[in-house]
């Protein structure tokens, strides 16, 4: 009657970029990747934003072996890619830091290779560039009213 639900095991990662938060949650599978409870097609049309979401799981080979399940709120559609891909890294470093723990090798295994891919790619570091704020007595961040001597 009560049948048993199985629990698979997620690798949680959070991603952030301007002001896009992105919730990542890895899951082993057959590579299909929803956001926002659509596919990554049809959320993302530009090829560049697409490119971005799946650039670490290229890099890592792990594109057809891993679902991801993604929740990403703020930000436009190139600062929700870039929080995505952060995401995406930090949970797939979370997943080869556990594997590693499990084979006792450490850092100087192949995960431990795979995490130090993901770290010079760039693709575990945040990208801190943010929009500058207004000032007041400015037409915008920098830019002032326009001067008249006379």
């Amino acid at each position: 009657m009560a049948e048993t639900a199985v629990k698979k095991k997620a690798y949680i990662g959070t991603g952030r970029r301007k002001t896009a938060v992105a919730r990542v949650r890895l899951y082993d599978g057959t590579g299909k990747i929803v956001i926002n409870k659509r596919t990554l097609e049809s959320y993302f049309t530009e090829v560049k934003d697409h490119n971005a979401v799946l650039a670490a799981l290229q890099l890592t080979e792990m594109q057809n072996k891993i679902d991801a399940r993604i929740l990403v709120n703020g930000g436009g559609f190139t600062g929700q890619a870039g929080a995505i891909c952060q995401g995406v890294a930090r949970a797939l470093k979370t997943m080869f830091s556990e594997t590693a723990e499990k084979e006792g090798l450490g850092e100087e295994g192949p995960a431990g290779g795979m995490v130090k891919k993901l770290r010079d790619s760039g693709y575990l570091t945040r990208d801190g560039r943010m929009k500058e704020r207004k000032k007041y007595g400015r037409k915008g961040a920098r830019r002032s009213f326009q001067f008249s001597k006379r």
